[in-house]
């Protein structure tokens, strides 16, 4: 008896899930079109994967688009043989991790007060913003702002400017308006400053929407290059992006400009720019998988709100 109430008692497994077995002939047509789009969406990294081992005077014959017809490591070579290669990625890792940091928080906190109904100015604030989105002085006052400013030449030129932006604070101020106003009103009750509101309850119940938009921001961070070619003059401060494409248009030059300096037949410019899209891709490949799950959660909130 007693063996018997306690089987009664401990609580069952939970069923095996089963694959579904019902098959209509009416999704093929479904699953081929995923498939195809699949394809479509995969085969461009591919190409240019193929491409970059491939020599450079047999990828200009044309005709390869599977796999290498001559296969070679020299494009791969000549970009990581050069040490601008690595200060540029030192760069360009510094700029992405400090300019998506700083700009994911001040653009939350600027978010923040704006989703409070009783913010003082809240209402003009928010269309001097939307302003900005629309209109803007134009690339030679701005240039002229950062030069007296002393940020030509300066690292800060790819972290101050970007501290900031628009539409993520829309996105940001969205999201922080559908929290519930019972946590904030509860935390001012106990006497809690808006600092402690804003580090300590909305910041942890956002961690969706700031995945997302830091890997917005990160992206953008790292394959950005015009701001160098504008702001900089000093090769201490390329960018991953801006010197990739250095390398690519010195291999378009003749060989005179070049002082008669040749690259031979196992390389191009083309062959090279397929390498240096393969390097300057690699990281935020293999970072994307490990906020995938977070990324896609803010994506669904974003849209439902």
């Amino acid at each position: 008896m007693i063996k018997s109430s306690l089987s009664y008692a401990l609580p069952s497994k939970k069923p095996k899930k089963v694959w579904n077995s019902r098959f209509s002939w009416s999704d093929i047509p479904i699953y081929l079109c995923f498939i195809v789009f699949a394809l479509i969406t995969i085969y461009p990294f591919w190409y240019v994967l193929v491409g970059s081992f491939n020599t450079g005077s047999d990828y200009l014959k044309g005709g390869i688009f599977i796999w290498p017809r001559e296969f070679t490591f020299a494009n791969f070579e000549y970009v990581l043989l050069d040490l601008r290669l690595y200060k540029a990625f030192g760069v360009t890792i510094a700029r992405t991790i400090l300019t998506t940091s700083l700009s994911t928080v001040f653009t939350a906190m600027i978010a923040y007060s704006m989703s409070i109904h009783g913010t003082p100015g809240r209402r003009i604030a928010y269309w001097i913003n939307i302003f900005t989105m629309f209109f803007g002085g134009g690339l030679i006052p701005y240039f002229l702002l950062l030069v007296n400013l002393g940020f030509y030449n300066s690292f800060f030129v790819y972290v101050i400017p970007g501290m900031y932006s628009v539409f993520n604070m829309l996105i940001f101020s969205n999201f922080f308006s559908g929290i519930s106003k019972d946590y904030r009103e509860s935390a001012l009750i106990d006497g809690a400053s808006e600092f402690t509101i804003i580090f300590r309850i909305y910041f942890p119940l956002s961690k969706a929407v700031f995945a997302t938009v830091a890997l917005w921001t990160a992206v953008g961070c790292w394959n950005s290059y015009y701001d160098t070619m504008l702001y900089t003059s000093d090769a201490s401060l390329w960018t991953l992006q801006y010197y990739l494409m250095t390398i690519v248009k010195q291999l378009n030059l003749p060989p005179e400009i070049m002082g008669g300096r040749t690259f031979g037949d196992e390389i191009s410019a083309q062959t090279v720019s397929n390498a240096a899209i393969i390097i300057s891709s690699v990281i935020i490949l293999c970072f994307y998988p490990l906020i995938s799950k977070t990324f896609r959660k803010g994506q669904m909130m974003g849209a439902i709100k």
